[in-house]
């Protein structure tokens, strides 16, 4: 298997769903074994390899699933938004299914941020949930990428039901600073960001599996969000296909 040759990549050429899908077609398995791969080390250097928390001990480990899941959760969302943007404005030919393709690959991450956080949180907080801010924020997101979902494919008119999810997914962005400062606006049991722009308070040897996670997942929803474009845009060929045969039938 060749690897993808993007030195000469024309972002418009991509608008077309033929030429999108060929150079998806050669992309994706590098996404998919690149974000195993990452993803792979790093879990094993972080479940067997990186030291126990000082004051959490070994349920910490969870943090390189939970926290990784968490930040692609809410990547994927503002990705899903502004390609709802661009299919309200700018009618671009792929923001659209682009919408559809990242909407349950992103819930899937949320769900997964959401049952590793319950988990994380027994032994710590005593509790599986409270309703503070960065918990409830967090379940909105979930729900937010369930409305974009259901409204795509519950509407008989599916247009008006895409242009509807488009509106969800853009105005649904308000929860994103504040699932981000929750923990510093309001009393929360969640503890506040450990990773900042000017600097971490996580040990080296923790902080390099968890970012060998984090570039997994990044892998991983990318080489996702192409499988489900592909598919939705071979489904897209078939379907036209049908209306055709069926107008010459008529």
């Amino acid at each position: 298997m060749a690897a993808p040759d993007i030195s000469n990549l024309d972002l418009h050429a991509l608008a077309n769903p033929l030429r999108f899908t060929r150079f998806a077609t050669v992309l994706t398995p590098w996404l998919l074994l690149l974000g195993l791969g990452c993803l792979g080390a790093g879990l094993v250097q972080g479940l067997f390899l990186a030291p126990p928390d000082y004051l959490q001990g070994e349920v910490v480990r969870i943090l390189y699933v939970h926290v990784p899941s968490a930040w692609f959760a809410l990547g994927g969302y503002l990705g899903m938004a502004i390609a709802a943007l661009a299919a309200l404005v700018w009618r671009h030919p792929l923001a659209a299914l682009s919408v559809r393709a990242i909407a349950p690959v992103g819930a899937m991450f949320a769900a997964i941020c959401l049952v590793t956080g319950s988990i994380w949180g027994r032994p710590t907080w005593g509790t599986w949930w409270v309703w503070d801010g960065r918990l409830t924020s967090m379940l909105m997101l979930f729900l937010l990428y369930l409305g974009v979902i259901a409204l795509v494919h519950l509407h008989e008119d599916r247009a008006r039901g895409l242009k509807m999810a488009g509106y969800l997914a853009i105005v649904g962005t308000i929860n994103l600073p504040i699932i981000k400062f929750s923990v510093e606006w309001w009393n929360t049991l969640h503890q506040p960001a450990s990773i900042r722009v000017s600097g971490s308070s996580i040990h080296p040897e923790m902080l390099t599996p968890l970012l060998l996670s984090a570039l997994g997942f990044l892998f991983l929803f990318a080489g996702l969000v192409l499988v489900r474009m592909r598919t939705l845009i071979a489904e897209q060929r078939l379907e036209m296909r049908a209306l055709r045969r069926a107008a010459r039938a008529g």
